[in-house]
């Protein structure tokens, strides 16, 4: 029986390191794609959602000015006889009490990560501790 070469039988040699790096090079690759696929899919909607909540919110915000300037005028002109201009100092502070509350309420909000991409985040966390 005559010693053949594999090459000359059609037959694949045994990958190397090179294809082996090729490989994996591949599937991290893929990975990244469908992983910035995922990020693309959540970012489209939470735009979506993010501009009906500005809509409602821009909205909101005028009807609210409109009632604090209507329920501040009633009542510094109930309170005018019996405390004068104080009314408006007292007025002052309440609103600029209100404002600080609001701040910070919203860099609570921020801080604690409200607007994160949970789902993108927990998979690309899962990713990086399989890969390490």
């Amino acid at each position: 029986m005559a010693h053949t070469d594999p090459r000359e039988q059609g037959a694949v040699p045994p990958p190397g390191l090179l294809a082996s790096l090729a490989t994996v090079a591949r599937s991290v690759l893929g990975l990244a794609l469908s992983r910035l696929e995922l990020a693309a899919l959540e970012l489209g909607e939470v735009r979506n959602q993010l501009l009906r909540l500005v809509v409602a919110f821009a909205l909101a915000v005028v009807a609210g000015c409109f009632a604090l300037a209507y329920g501040t005028v009633t009542i510094v002109y109930l309170a005018w006889d019996a405390l004068g201009w104080k009314i408006l100092l007292i007025m002052t502070g309440a609103f600029v009490l209100a404002a600080l509350c609001l701040i910070r309420y919203a860099r609570g909000m921020l801080r604690d990560g409200k607007l994160s991409l949970t789902a993108t985040m927990a998979e690309l966390k899962s990713d990086r501790d399989m890969l390490l």
